[in-house]
């Protein structure tokens, strides 16, 4: 695990240190369903990075990320009764990159992966054998002959700045529609693919009905499952400037926002 790296911050000043990923530290979860005071979990326990991970995505939301000077100073706050000087953030760097050029903070090595024995072993691949923890990965040969799985791109960042109506025109041009989050598991895809806009939000297919006064989804999806910010998904637009429709917002807890239809953003398609 030479060429990977982890980061673990400073209590004191609240800087940045890069260590190698199997190191052991204390670590900090973030909860996003928490109200920001209650938001950060100091985990006093020292682990590897991944395990850190792991317990957070497990019992939480994930390691926590530090996305401006506000959200570090109340990780130090949060810290400063316990007796660690250093401590775990969700921030890594290694050389593994998926085959569309794209990075992920995802991983799922086995516990002794990936180990490059064979100084060759620049691809990864999936473990199906009963004594592996569910599919975890193992770093192989590339020129390894091995069965294949494919995937197709069931949502595409599109990095126009449009309206809601012309976001929604383009994606039933080009693709079928713009996305619908109508579970959990597809908030997380929507999140992953929204970290390259060049918007603060990006439109989904969501829109408000000032005549009937409720939310709904273009593609006939119910709304069961919601992600609101606070203060947001009510019901109650105010319509004086016509319509509202849905984006997700790309900072804090990437929830969904009301905004007026005629704001330009990156927008969300979908293939299904």
């Amino acid at each position: 695990m030479g060429n990977e790296f982890c980061v673990m911050m400073g209590k004191t000043f609240g800087s940045f240190h890069t260590v190698t990923c199997d190191t052991k530290y204390a670590f900090m979860c973030y909860n996003e369903t928490s109200p920001t005071s209650g938001s950060y979990i100091f985990i006093n326990s020292f682990v590897t990075w991944r395990k850190a991970q792991r317990h957070c995505r497990v019992n939480y939301t994930d390691l926590v990320s530090v996305r401006n000077q506000t959200e570090n100073q109340w990780m130090q706050t949060s810290i400063y009764t316990y007796n660690q000087n250093y401590f775990w953030i969700g921030l890594f760097s290694d050389s593994w990159q998926w085959s569309d050029q794209s990075y992920s903070l995802f991983r799922y090595w086995a516990s002794t992966q990936p180990d490059g024995t064979s100084g060759s072993q620049n691809c990864t691949a999936v473990s199906m054998t009963e004594g592996d923890a569910g599919g975890s990965w193992f770093d192989e040969n590339c020129d390894s002959e091995l069965p294949l799985v494919c995937r197709e791109d069931k949502l595409v960042l599109v990095n126009l700045t449009q309206t809601w109506w012309e976001a929604l025109r383009y994606c039933r041009e080009n693709h079928r529609d713009l996305s619908s989050v109508h579970s959990k598991e597809v908030q997380s895809w929507v999140m992953e693919v929204a970290q390259r806009a060049s918007t603060d939000h990006v439109w989904l297919g969501l829109r408000h009905t000032c005549r009937q006064g409720f939310w709904f989804w273009v593609s006939g999806f119910s709304i069961c499952y919601q992600n609101w910010a606070p203060g947001n998904g009510t019901g109650g637009e105010d319509c004086g400037s016509g319509e509202r429709s849905g984006a997700m917002e790309l900072s804090g807890g990437q929830q969904w926002v009301s905004l007026p239809e005629s704001q330009r953003l990156n927008f969300i398609c979908t293939n299904y």
